[in-house]
């Protein structure tokens, strides 16, 4: 294998490894808290530092990244999220909200940090001017992270029952360590690193293609977890009945699907000779908007037996899946097309700010706007009126993309 193929494997690896943790702790964190009482509100913020501090990370992540390496950035990635594993392996009567928070504001460092590094690499290993070749390596790595996320998903809710929560942090606490010195002695050492000293001013993007397509984002991401990180879970398991293990396998399965289709993504869109541009950004998002507004529409037309709001919600979920996915992964590749080759990292740490401010936003709306409806069916449709609504604006924005990613 060439020393490029090598070095996209090494960090897909290390993002891998990363992910299963960054899911699992999720699904462990909203179902155990849960348990003790916590109402939605409560458990959206505890994410929200989280959120939060990814934000920022993406900022300072992109500049850091250009200045250092992304070796180095993937790295501290991985030592963060040990150390905030470590921490929630704590006694229960330790685990303080104000703690909690904290380790999921390191936890938030670390993905962003890892995330950053993973998606800028790709564009150092991939030749100039191979735009199908670089939306298919995109593609790929997006696409494994998010099947794996779900992997995650299930494997929180399994450990959970099988360790309890401190074993299940602790465990991954190990593992993740093993990785982490793996990568400490075979990541190249100047990957990602630019060819000047990035000023820390330029971490705001002066390219209006890059600041659109990240306000996309933005609403896209929203729109996602606005009812999906909160609402939908506690909804399967408080009203409609669903245990914690039902409830977990069955967010972890949409979650590896999402993740099949945007690594499919490609040869869904069939775009050997043409890479996406503008119109398949403004069709997919148009189309993504009908989803959600069909969901809330089914619901509130009365239909409250159990069952036809199971059917409703996984014939819905499994629609969105599709279109969300294909959302994600065209933005995924634009973004590593428009950014730079020299300190690609700024771009892409810009772009995955606004990725992090949409999950943020949508986080705190899915506690916020379930609980106002108090926590059943009303509260699910005011976050799907709200997920239509995010999108339509992602729609819209990405009509000020320029026509070609070139």
């Amino acid at each position: 294998m060439s020393s490029a193929v090598k070095q996209y494997l090494l960090i897909t690896g290390n993002y891998w490894a990363f992910t299963l943790t960054d899911g699992a702790l999720r699904m462990l964190v909203v179902l155990y808290f849960y348990q003790l009482g916590y109402a939605p509100l409560d458990i959206a913020l505890l994410f929200l530092f989280y959120e939060l501090f990814g934000v920022i990370t993406n900022l300072v992540g992109g500049w850091l990244g250009a200045r250092i390496g992304l070796n180095r950035t993937m790295n501290i990635g991985l030592g963060l999220q040990i150390a905030a594993l470590g921490m929630l392996a704590l006694p229960q009567p330790m685990l303080s909200i104000p703690l909690v928070m904290a380790a999921q504001a390191l936890s938030g460092i670390a993905k962003d940090l890892n995330k950053m590094s993973a998606k800028s690499a790709v564009k150092q290993l991939v030749p100039d001017n191979a735009e199908s070749s670089l939306f298919k390596w995109v593609a790929l790595l997006t696409g494994s992270k998010n099947t794996l996320k779900g992997v995650g998903f299930f494997l929180g809710g399994l450990l959970l029952t099988a360790l309890g929560f401190q074993g299940a942090v602790l465990s991954m606490a190990i593992a993740l360590a093993v990785v982490w010195i793996g990568s400490l002695a075979l990541l190249k050492r100047d990957l990602g690193k630019a060819t000047y000293k990035p000023k820390f001013r330029e971490i705001f993007s002066k390219s209006s293609a890059i600041n659109w397509l990240s306000a996309a984002r933005l609403f896209l991401f929203g729109a996602r977890d606005v009812w999906f990180v909160i609402a939908l879970p506690i909804f399967l398991s408080q009203t409609l009945g669903w245990g914690e293990s039902a409830t977990g396998s069955f967010l972890a399965l949409w979650i590896i699907g999402y993740g099949i289709i945007q690594a499919a993504t490609p040869l869904i869109l069939n775009t050997k000779e043409n890479a996406p541009s503008k119109s398949t950004a403004v069709f997919l998002a148009a189309s993504l908007t009908l989803i959600p507004a069909t969901i809330a529409l089914a619901l509130s037309l009365g239909v409250t037996t159990e069952l036809s709001t199971e059917l409703i919600l996984i014939v819905g979920l499994t629609l969105f899946a599709l279109l969300f996915a294909l959302n994600s992964a065209v933005h995924s590749y634009l973004i590593v097309s428009y950014a730079k080759s020299d300190g690609v990292s700024l771009d892409v740490g810009f772009y995955y700010m606004a990725n992090a401010m949409g999950r943020l936003i949508g986080t705190l709306l899915s506690g916020v706007l379930f609980q106002i409806g108090q926590l059943g069916v009303d509260g699910l449709l005011l976050c799907l009126i709200a997920s239509t609504l995010m999108i339509g604006f992602a729609s819209a924005i990405s009509l000020k993309l320029p026509a070609n990613a070139n």
